[in-house]
């Protein structure tokens, strides 16, 4: 809805954040519907609260960027198996694919701090990982048909997802320079 130019302060905005909020798990992550799984659905909401022009750093929204760094890899990527679907447990656990570590990285993004140390080394992950083609490889299943019944491996994702969480890098970097830049003149 913020992307469509509704504000916070809608009713209906308001009962759609009232019904995210309920949603959220006791970790500070969101259950995901068409990626795998949690690094998903906690990428999703945090991107929508930011187009809603929420303040970021609200404990509960806050709990959510704690929860993504919480299960980054030690090679400084993001990785979930299917199997969370069937048991919340293995959240966050699995090996580091291309387009979980993108989902990862725009959600931290979310909170325009570009010096993040967990998203620098999600973007260092992403740029270590680029085949010489510009291209990623990603052997793990990281779409969601139906959760518990079926799963797609979607090529696309592990290319496209990745660019995307570059750009945004990119974005929120250039925003924090000429907010530096401006704050220097």
């Amino acid at each position: 809805l913020g992307y469509e130019g509704w504000s916070a302060g809608h009713h209906q905005v308001k009962d759609a954040l009232d019904y995210v909020r309920a949603q959220q798990e006791a970790d500070g992550s969101w259950y995901g519907r068409w990626g795998v799984n949690y690094i998903y659905g906690t990428w999703q909401v945090l991107r929508g609260m930011r187009a809603l022009n929420l303040d970021m750093n609200q404990p509960w929204l806050k709990k959510a960027g704690a929860w993504l760094e919480s299960v980054q890899h030690d090679d400084g990527g993001w990785g979930e198996r299917c199997n969370t679907y069937d048991d919340p447990v293995f959240k966050g656990q699995g090996p580091s694919t291309a387009s979980q570590t993108a989902w990862a990285v725009m959600g931290l993004c979310a909170f325009d701090d570009p010096e993040n140390s967990a998203l620098k080394r999600g973007i260092a992950y992403l740029t270590l990982m680029q085949n010489a083609d510009g291209s990623w490889t990603e052997h793990e299943t990281t779409g969601t048909g139906f959760p518990k019944v079926f799963y797609l491996k979607y090529d696309i994702y592990r290319n496209a997802w990745p660019l995307l969480a570059l750009a945004t890098y990119k974005q929120i970097s250039e925003r924090a320079a000429a907010k530096k830049n401006g704050a220097n003149s």
